[in-house]
């Protein structure tokens, strides 16, 4: 990784995929060791115009489940996630893409600070990402795959992406372990059996995520975790479904009488999420935000060969 930690933009053509010219890989700084669930690209238009963030299927994955869980995404609803907006022609490449956010995956973002996030950092991660699977969760949807390289960090809030590499859909009893990308640390231990996603084993991987991002690892001793997690992490990580919390009870734990005034759209205000009061300057350390910035000029200066 470049001195700071910072990630630079190539500005050479790498290949193009779609209508897409590749400017760089967004994972291309995540550690070795963390498994990424899709290959994911930060692209420009052949005009120009459009910069996105382009995901294929791992080389070892099933393309057509790809694209029918990259689908499943276009209808997702909430601000904290990045559902796909184009996606590929039928019988030919597999890709997926989405308006180009500045942000880092969480395990970059690690590696950026230097170690695990502040609790303020994290506490805020929590309450965003427990309000977009409730959501989720109420769109009869599941996300199935949430760990930290499907969590991005914008300098407004996390994006939750990786849908297409989530896999929601396996039938009843298709097991889950060993599924390419998918993190081992996150994966509820009844899906790992072979059970289907279900919505309680997306609380179990909501609090593998931030015992991640609290700690470096996804199963922390309780000693490791900050206070307000220190109860909270491990209920998610209950191995009996029925003792997790419900995403309710996490929101109103560490968001309590937060809600913040937002436009309603007619002149009025209406009631924002928990997660917008948290959200506020300095919920990501500087260090942090300056690596975005900088990554976000780096992709904008990006010279890309387009075609003649």
């Amino acid at each position: 990784m470049p001195e700071g930690g910072r990630r630079t933009a190539t500005t050479r053509r790498i290949g193009r995929i779609g209508p897409y010219t590749v400017i760089t890989r967004l994972d291309s700084d995540v550690p070795a060791r963390t498994p990424v669930p899709e290959q994911r690209f930060i692209a420009r238009s052949a005009d120009g115009d459009r910069t996105v963030l382009l995901s294929t299927p791992l080389p070892e994955a099933d393309p057509q489940r790809f694209m029918d869980e990259a689908g499943a995404s276009r209808y997702l609803l909430g601000p904290w996630v990045l559902p796909a907006a184009e996606l590929a022609a039928p019988g030919g490449e597999a890709w997926h893409a989405r308006p180009y956010v500045p942000a880092l995956p969480l395990p970059v973002v690690l590696a950026v600070n230097g170690g695990p996030l502040p609790e303020r950092t994290v506490r805020a991660l929590a309450v965003a990402l427990a309000e977009t699977l409730a959501v989720m969760h109420g769109q009869q949807l599941t996300h199935a795959g949430p760990g930290p390289a499907a969590v991005l960090l914008a300098a407004d809030g996390p994006r939750l992406g990786c849908f297409g590499a989530a896999r929601a859909a396996a039938p009843d009893g298709a097991p889950r372990h060993g599924v390419p990308g998918l993190d081992a640390g996150s994966l509820a231990p009844e899906q790992a059996a072979g059970g289907q996603p279900h919505p309680l084993g997306d609380v179990y991987a909501l609090g593998a995520t931030l015992a991640y991002a609290a700690t470096g690892h996804t199963m922390p001793e309780g000693e490791e975790l900050p206070g307000l997690l220190r109860s909270l992490v491990p209920r998610c990580l209950a191995r009996d479904p029925a003792r997790r919390p419900q995403l309710s009870d996490i929101i109103e734990e560490l968001a309590p009488d937060s809600r913040t005034a937002v436009p309603d759209g007619f002149g009025g205000f209406g009631v924002g999420s928990r997660a917008d009061s948290l959200l506020g300057a300095g919920w990501l350390p500087a260090r942090i935000v300056a690596a975005v910035a900088h990554q976000s000029a780096s992709v904008l200066a990006a010279e890309v060969q387009l075609p003649e």
